[in-house]
């Protein structure tokens, strides 16, 4: 009789071994096999990190083996257990690989194919189809759209972390080590220290020295040092945690009436100051965003303020970004005064400050929240509802929405919820931030996520004019690294732009992203299908670059772009274009570090080696 070996692996996570019964059963072309146990005599099976081979024997040949049949069934108490793969050495010698990197729930099974990746279109044979069509059948009765706030992205139909799929849940581990860095980062921060000092005066600027004491490394510590001066304000809008804001002014603004006259002493060129807009030396970061925003009340006894400031720089001879002119509100007015470096010493201190301010709470919602973890989810929810497991774009994407589902569905528990820690330390907490996100989502743009696109609107694009902008420089090489790599994927698979027009699945992931996250909003600019694989390639590298490289650009992470632990990909062709995707990101590791090399101020922030996978990775 037929003999097959079949080799399973067991996660390695907390809690993802079982003592639960599991039975297989094999779907072959010309037959099914019964259900076989599997257990070894005297040997404690599926183990947490377990790799474990069993010998199953079938009454007659099956064929060619289509599906993969895995039951679990409750031994003693329910036992959740996760399922990374599984192997079968076929009779002739053959061996098959099936994918899975799943958890089996309850009295649960799976239904596995092998892990060869096939469009809608490869599938002939019946079974196939089914079970393809049932997967996703499932997938959107689990995965389902909710609007959390009205003009939001809509986002995943879970109250809490606990109502979400098993499978996008943090793993126990990474669900402790966000409960431990959330308490960790409370710690750090002198949250509770910091709530009794906001609400009262501070004494002196050396109380800012009391928010370093425990983050210390060398860009903290020598931004401490110089975080008074021009040249390190001007740095942080190119290179600092917000380095999207900034944009070459053609025009000085008419809501700032600033002249020539004002700020001559900051000109180094002998020219007017319309003459250093005409040459390109005036840039502009405007946070009329904020215009209007209601300031947090939710503590009666503390009052606080927004500004919706328009700041003014200029790059000197030297190159460097420098502030010139600070207008704290948006309608000029004698109310509202036009603050210069030649301003008492505090004045301007002051003003820069405000400007700070401001620019941290559209980091901190719009260009960290928003634009990266809210895009991310959206995309992440659309591949699971329209994509099987089988098809290629899902294989390559699934790295890259890994737990962002669940840390962005802990945050509405816990962060930006009403009285989370938005409510309890943001001036734009009680609501502000809510409006800010309603208000931001018509910069919410397609050609806004592609980088190149977004620097070029920005007008920030010439190295020779702005040669320290390293966000820029960074941001392109890994762009185009993705861009290549994604390239390389889609020929493999799709071999005409026909193919990918046909593709019914993926347009259905498009169409989902359009209609459900984007909220069918025609000027976003969100493609509703794709045409071609020039646009497919593009689509992916937005996906996995907002994910990875721009998340990690206003954020940090752990897990590296281009590391792909989990094998969903068993084709020679893809592992071969993920080696050369990891050989060109290391190119460019070498470059930035060559780069920072004798640097006061390295940056490091899209160095490949420090760009984590996903959002919440």
């Amino acid at each position: 009789m037929p003999s097959y070996t079949v080799t399973v692996a067991t996660g390695s996570q907390w809690f993802a071994g079982t003592d639960d019964y599991i039975y297989l059963s094999l779907v072959g072309s010309a037959g099914c096999s019964e259900k076989h146990l599997l257990d070894k005599p005297f040997y404690n099976d599926f183990e947490r990190g377990a790799v474990d081979s069993y010998d199953v024997t079938v009454d007659e040949e099956l064929g060619e083996i289509q599906l993969v049949k895995i039951e679990k069934r409750k031994y003693w108490l329910h036992d959740d257990w996760y399922l990374k793969y599984i192997t079968l050495k076929t009779p002739h010698g053959d061996y098959i690989e099936f994918p899975c990197y799943r958890w089996i729930t309850g009295d649960g099974e799976v239904v596995l194919r092998d892990g060869r990746a096939k469009l809608a279109r490869d599938d002939q044979i019946h079974i196939l189809k089914q079970h393809r069509r049932k997967e996703l059948e499932t997938r959107q009765k689990q995965y389902r759209w909710m609007e959390w706030n009205p003009g939001f992205p809509l986002s995943i139909d879970a109250k809490c972390h606990k109502d979400l799929p098993r499978d996008i849940q943090f793993d126990s581990e990474k669900g402790v080590d966000f409960v431990l860095n959330y308490s960790k980062a409370m710690e750090n921060l002198f949250i509770n220290r910091f709530m009794h000092m906001f609400q009262s005066s501070w004494n002196d600027f050396a109380d800012f020295e009391k928010i370093f004491v425990k983050i210390s490394n060398t860009i903290s510590e020598r931004v401490m040092n110089h975080w008074q001066e021009d040249l390190m304000f001007g740095y942080q809008f190119l290179n600092g945690c917000n380095p999207v804001l900034i944009q070459r002014c053609t025009e000085l603004p008419k809501k700032l009436p600033v002249t020539t006259e004002m700020v001559e002493c900051s000109l180094e060129r002998q020219l007017s100051l319309e003459q250093e807009v005409q040459q390109g030396n005036i840039f502009v970061v405007d946070f009329e965003l904020l215009d209007g925003i209601d300031a947090n009340k939710t503590d009666p006894c503390t009052l606080q303020f927004l500004a919706a400031p328009i700041c003014l720089l200029y790059k000197n001879l030297a190159n460097k970004i420098v502030p010139i002119a600070i207008q704290l509100n948006q309608i000029p007015g004698e109310e509202n005064p036009i603050f210069l470096p030649s301003d008492a010493k505090y004045d301007w201190l002051l003003a820069k400050i405000w400007v700070r301010s401001s620019d941290f709470h559209i980091h901190q919602t719009i260009t960290h929240l928003l634009r990266t973890h809210l895009v991310s989810e959206v995309f992440g929810i659309a591949m699971y509802r329209q994509l099987p497991a089988v098809h290629p774009i899902f294989k390559l994407l699934v790295a890259h929405v890994r737990f962002t589902i669940a840390i962005n569905t802990k945050a509405r528990e816990q962060l930006i919820c009403e009285c989370g820690l938005f409510d309890k330390a943001n001036a734009t907490g009680g609501g502000g931030h809510v409006q800010m996100v309603q208000r931001a989502m018509k910069d919410l743009t397609y050609a806004s996520l592609c980088f190149p696109e977004a620097i070029k609107a920005r007008g920030m694009e010439s190295k020779e004019d702005i040669p320290y902008y390293f966000y820029r420089d960074d941001g392109l090489l890994v762009w185009e690294a993705v861009r290549t790599f994604t390239a390389e994927v889609v020929n493999i698979y799709y071999e005409s732009d026909q193919v990918v027009a046909e593709d019914s699945e993926l347009q259905d992931f498009v169409k989902d992203v359009y209609v459900y996250g984007m909220r069918g909003c025609k000027a976003s600019g969100f493609p509703k299908s794709l045409k071609s694989r020039e646009q497919l390639s593009e689509y992916l590298t937005v996906v996995i670059f907002t994910a990875s490289a721009q998340h990690a650009a206003v954020n940090f992470g752990q897990l590296f772009l281009g590391m792909y632990p989990e094998e969903h990909f068993i084709e020679k062709p893809v592992k071969e274009a993920m080696a050369r995707f990891r050989k060109n990101l290391e190119a460019i590791v070498s470059v930035i570090a060559e780069r920072n090399k004798n640097k006061k101020l390295p940056y490091y922030y899209l160095s490949p080696d420090r760009i984590p996978n996903s959002v919440a990775i």
